[in-house]
Formats: C-alpha cells, sequence, structure tokens
C-alpha cells in the first residue's frame, strides 16, 4: 500500500448523526471488514494494526463510535450538534453497526464482507447477530462471517450485581449522565468517563449474551472468537461459554496463553499472529454466503449455568 494507508470521511448516520469514519482500501480487495472499536476508544487506535490486513488485500472500514472518538469529540465543527461525549446506548449501536454493514456492502459490492469488533465492539457485534426479533435480519444476510476479539461478554471482574441493578435503574432517570470509569489510556480522545445508559446496557446486553441470547446465533453464520487467557478486563471464560452454547456450522474460539485484552497490542509477535488468524478465518470463508438469522426458538444447545 501507499504512505497513506487510509482515507477519512464524514458520514451521516441513523438519527442524522454525524459519524468519523476511516477506509483502509488495498488495490485488488478480495474481502472487506466493518471495524466496532471498544469503550472509550477510536479508530485511530488502529493505525498499526488495520494496515495488516490491508496489505493482505482485505479492506477495513472502521467507524468511531457514537459518543466517542472524534464522533463525539471533534473540535472542528463537523460532529453533531447533539453528539457527546458518552452519549449512547445499545439500540443505536445495534442502528450504526447495520447502517456501517450497508455502506460498506454498497461501496463493496462484489467482495465477501466481514464484521469485526474489540471489547465493547466484540460485544456489540455479537449482540447484533443475536438480537430477538431481529430488526436488522437483512444486514446479517450480507456477512460471510463475524470476529470477536477480547469481546465484553462478562468482565474479568465484575461489578457486585446489586451495583450494576442500581446504575440500570438510574440510568433510566439520568441516562447520559457522565460517571467515571476505569480505562487506563493517555490519549486525547480518550476520556476516564462514561454514561450511565451507555454503561448499563453494555454490561447488560454482554451479559445476556450467555443466559440467553447465544440461542438465537444464526447456524450458518461462520464466527472467530479470539482471547487472551491473561485478560484482566474482559472474562475469556464468557468467550468460551459463548461459543461452546452457540449451534453454528463454523465457530472457532482462540485462545492465546497469558495474552492481554488488546493483543493487537503486544509486541513479540502476538498482533502479526493475530492478524494472521484473522486473515486465516477471512480466506477460508470467502465463498460464504451468511443465511438470514435463525428463528428466536431455543436451540438443542444447554443454556450454561452461569
Amino acid at each position: 500500500m501507499a504512505a497513506q494507508e487510509y482515507t477519512e470521511a464524514w458520514l451521516t448516520g441513523p438519527q442524522e448523526t454525524a459519524i468519523y469514519t476511516r477506509t483502509y482500501l488495498p488495490p485488488t480487495p478480495k474481502a472487506a471488514i466493518v471495524f466496532i472499536h471498544g469503550f472509550a476508544e477510536h479508530v485511530g487506535r488502529y493505525t498499526h494494526f488495520h494496515p495488516l490486513l490491508a496489505k493482505k488485500d482485505i479492506a477495513v472500514f472502521a467507524i468511531d463510535q457514537r459518543g466517542f472518538g472524534l464522533t463525539a469529540l471533534d473540535t472542528q465543527g463537523k460532529k453533531s450538534k447533539s453528539s457527546s461525549w458518552g452519549k449512547t446506548c445499545w439500540v443505536h449501536q445495534m442502528d450504526d453497526i447495520n447502517w456501517a454493514i450497508n455502506h460498506a456492502k454498497e461501496k463493496f459490492k462484489d467482495i465477501p464482507l466481514f464484521l469485526m469488533g474489540h471489547s465493547m465492539g466484540g460485544g456489540e457485534v455479537l449482540g447484533f447477530a443475536t438480537q430477538e426479533e431481529h430488526p436488522h435480519k437483512s444486514a446479517i444476510s450480507l456477512l460471510s462471517g463475524l470476529i470477536a476479539t477480547s469481546p465484553l461478554i462478562t468482565q474479568a471482574s465484575p461489578a457486585p450485581k446489586f451495583l450494576t441493578w442500581i446504575g440500570g435503574k438510574v440510568s433510566i432517570l439520568a441516562p447520559y449522565t457522565i460517571i467515571p470509569a476505569d480505562v487506563k489510556a493517555e490519549d486525547p480522545l480518550i476520556k476516564q468517563s462514561g454514561s450511565l445508559k451507555g454503561i448499563s446496557d453494555m454490561l447488560t446486553k454482554g451479559g445476556e449474551l450467555i443466559r440467553s441470547s447465544f440461542k438465537r446465533w444464526p447456524k450458518t453464520l461462520p464466527l472467530l472468537v479470539v482471547h487472551g487467557t491473561g485478560d484482566k478486563v474482559t472474562s475469556y471464560e464468557s468467550s468460551q461459554t459463548f461459543v461452546d452454547s452457540i449451534t453454528a456450522d463454523s465457530k472457532k474460539l482462540s485462545l492465546y496463553e497469558g495474552g492481554y485484552h488488546e493483543l493487537q497490542n503486544e509486541p513479540d509477535g502476538v498482533k502479526e499472529r493475530l492478524a494472521e488468524e484473522i486473515i486465516g478465518f477471512v480466506n477460508a470463508n470467502l465463498s460464504q454466503a451468511a443465511a438470514a438469522p435463525a428463528s428466536s426458538s431455543e436451540s438443542d444447545a444447554a443454556k450454561p449455568n452461569l
């Protein structure tokens, strides 16, 4: 690829939200990935990683999620007046993913499309594929596979259930009240906080993945989940439970022994190994046509005892 490895664009998403996007476009792409980042971060944190995929002819379309990154904090007058830090919720996140998939399919008409998310974004993409009475069924049918790295299903050290319950109740009354959040990063586009609604939805919907939502996994949608066993943020055991519980023709959990939360930032060849694993998954599913989501009836998989 040339020195300018990505192009930037502000696009109008759902609810007339101005969304900051980056596109990594190789000369002859054979597939494309829609990428959803994690809590409080932004696509600029993947400038070193997404080119590893693009150099193997996989295009990447990445967005700064509403409530985060430039979509929330732009100082050049391009963001929506209604956008602010932490102002997000599960329903809007699902709408935004649906929009991103459809935009990417229009942009990359004739190549297979994959959906990928990290951490909170990993939980979101798993949730997107397992929505009850799926409102975005047509977007799922456009996907050839789904990838989740270190997905937030449950936290590695969960908050007490009582505090989570209280937070959920308070978020109904004051959804976008900002509260402190333990985010360790020296980055001008990252704040050490989130909204009550955003955090409550993130934790509640993540937990639902192993309590009930797993039953609605589209059987013919291939899945790759990658998680480090040393992750101190999200639980790799919950990733194991989810993958074990879904009924899918093709599914894989890849555990990196001792790996931490951001495998894409680890040294000693770990991020390269991660990139190669993603590339291998894409190559293996280039001819895959995802079927529409299964009905909301229960699958034969046993409900995990959690």
